[in-house]
């Protein structure tokens, strides 16, 4: 349980944007400060120098301090060194000017008592020829001071004059700079207050007023969540670069942690997965096919220009709706042979009442002729037993669609299959397609070419006489989701399938092309020389190596059986 409201994270921002602002307000305005006193200190040195070399470059003076001092005069507070000094001293607003002997002796000082004596600093630096600038304690408390020699026409050093700045009014001029940094200090401080404030609120909205523990609270469910998930969930930035997968959905896509920060296209190469996760194809519950696996997906945009998709495996879902096409279509073909049955068996009891004995065996001697024809032709050109088992049921279907399905001439196909099961799924999806498209032309009729072709190659054709492929869709049917079936009172297109609610069609191609091209071979589609279309499949490697031993016999008898 929590004690108390948790702050804000805006609130915690706020706090810490204000502490740094003072912080480094203040911080700014000590090291303003420092260093302005020095400055001061020296302005206050070198004006008192300057007032001492000025001063001191009057000849008369040293001519004046010579004759006093040879004349074994003593100073006076009328004296003409005296009445000098403290005219210069009131003209530069000095707090002293003191003219002193080579002994150090003061002939000039704003205390009258105090000449004739000795300085109170030592003077032998000024007095050796030395300019000197310092602050320093004296008989007139803590001053600048500026102390220049002072010499004869020759050059001799004959005394110095040292002159001094109340340094209480260095003081008063540093502390007089104090409001005014302060009040720019304060300025400052009230526009790095008020723009943390405001980028506090906006913060606050981000973030939706959430503290801390929320927001790591949220982003521990998020992760537990998007890794629990069963869906596969890829995040796009506004720039359609991925910035999240997870695992599911690198399951799926065959995407590793190097697809991060890379634009879609690039992590999963063109085609239509990445077209739909980049939103260039539009609708929902939008199908297509990753590899070997049939995915569902379904894209949302997020408020920052983003999106958010998600993937649902359908593979298995794809694979049990093909067994169930197959099995319907096992009963479309016992169906058929029923309906077939039960008309000869009304006929054949028909001759029987009216007592047409020689009819009816003649009408049972045909049919069982026709029906054991159909299978001795196929089996006779497809040796494989699930091949020709399959167009022996489809040539049922076919004739109750009164579709004429027929082996080409030259058909051919040892009992050596690799991989049967994929030649029957292939076989189907095309006959299937063809009966779809020739059902209604004006003679409609499939023919299926099957031979082997150097020995291990399987040469697959199947021709109809519909309405043919035109030359600008031959690319586009074997791509995901398109079709030119019609469900409904809508056709499918290049996106129909899924926005006209026919996620189930536009697959059957894609799918055969994925395994054509595993399997090494290619599938192109034509024109039939009726005028339809033709679907031709070349499988390299599809045929096991001949040993010599043929199995054409007990094929054929399982298909008569």
């Amino acid at each position: 349980m929590r004690v108390g409201r948790p702050r804000r994270v805006s609130s915690h921002v706020l706090a810490a944007q204000l502490a740094l602002v003072i912080g480094v307000t203040a911080l700014v305005s000590g090291l303003f400060l420092a260093p302005l006193s020095d400055q001061l200190d020296r302005q206050a040195m070198r004006r008192a120098l300057a007032i001492a070399q000025t001063t001191a470059a009057r000849p008369e003076l040293a001519a004046q301090l010579t004759a006093a001092a040879h004349a074994a005069e003593r100073p006076t507070a009328r004296g003409p060194l005296q009445t000098e000094a403290e005219r210069i001293r009131h003209a530069t607003g000095a707090e002293y000017v003191v003219i002193m002997d080579e002994r150090g002796i003061r002939w000039s000082h704003p205390s009258p008592s105090a000449l004739g004596h000795h300085v109170s600093t030592d003077p032998g630096e000024v007095l050796a020829g030395h300019d000197v600038t310092q602050i320093d304690e004296g008989t007139l408390g803590r001053s600048a001071r500026g102390k220049v020699p002072l010499r004869d026409p020759d050059g001799r050093v004959v005394g110095a004059v040292s002159v001094g700045i109340d340094y209480a009014n260095v003081r008063e001029g540093l502390l007089a700079l104090v409001p005014k940094l302060l009040m720019y200090a304060g300025g400052a401080l009230a526009v790095g207050a008020l723009a943390a404030y405001l980028l506090a609120r906006r913060l606050r909205r981000r973030t939706h007023a959430l503290a801390f523990s929320d927001i790591s609270a949220l982003l521990a469910e998020r992760e537990a969540m998007l890794h629990g998930l069963a869906e596969g969930v890829v995040a796009l930035d506004p720039g359609g670069r991925v910035r999240l997968v997870n695992d599911e959905a690198q399951r799926l896509l065959g995407l590793g942690p190097e697809a991060l920060g890379r634009p879609v296209t690039e992590a999963l190469g063109p085609g239509r997965t990445a077209d739909v996760l980049a939103g260039r194809v539009t609708g929902r519950d939008l199908v297509t096919v990753r590899g070997t696996r049939v995915l569902v997906a379904n894209r949302m945009p997020t408020a920052d220009g983003g999106a958010v998709a998600t993937l649902r495996d359908r593979t298995e879902l794809e694979r049990l709706g093909r067994e169930l096409e197959g099995t319907r279509g096992l009963l479309d073909a016992l169906r058929a042979q029923d309906h077939e049955h039960a008309n000869r068996l009304h006929t054949l009891l028909g001759l029987l009442e009216l007592g047409l004995y020689e009819e009816a065996a003649q009408f049972v001697t045909d049919a069982l002729g026709v029906h054991r024809a159909t299978a001795e032709e196929v089996t006779e050109r497809v040796h494989d037993p699930l091949v020709s088992a399959l167009l022996v049921g489809k040539s049922a279907v076919a004739a109750e669609r009164g579709v004429a399905l027929r082996l080409a001439p030259h058909s051919l196909l040892p009992d050596r299959l690799v991989d049967p099961g994929g030649l029957v799924t292939v076989v189907g999806n095309l006959v299937d397609n063809a009966l779809d498209a020739a059902a209604g032309s004006a003679d409609p009729a499939v023919e299926v070419e099957l031979r082997g072709q150097d020995d291990r190659t399987v040469v697959l054709a199947v021709r109809d006489t519909g309405p043919g492929v035109p030359p600008e869709h031959r690319e586009l049917v074997f791509e995901e989701g398109w079709s030119t079936k019609a469900a409904g009172p809508a056709a499918d297109g290049p996106d129909g399938p899924d926005e006209a609610g026919l996620a189930h069609r536009g697959l059957g191609l894609a799918l055969i092309r994925r395994f054509v091209q595993r399997a090494g071979g290619e599938v192109r589609v034509g024109t039939a020389p009726e005028g339809g279309a033709e679907f031709r499949v070349v499988l390299p490697e599809a045929l096991a190596a001949d040993t010599g031993q043929r199995a054409t016999e007990p094929a054929r008898t399982g298909a008569r059986a």
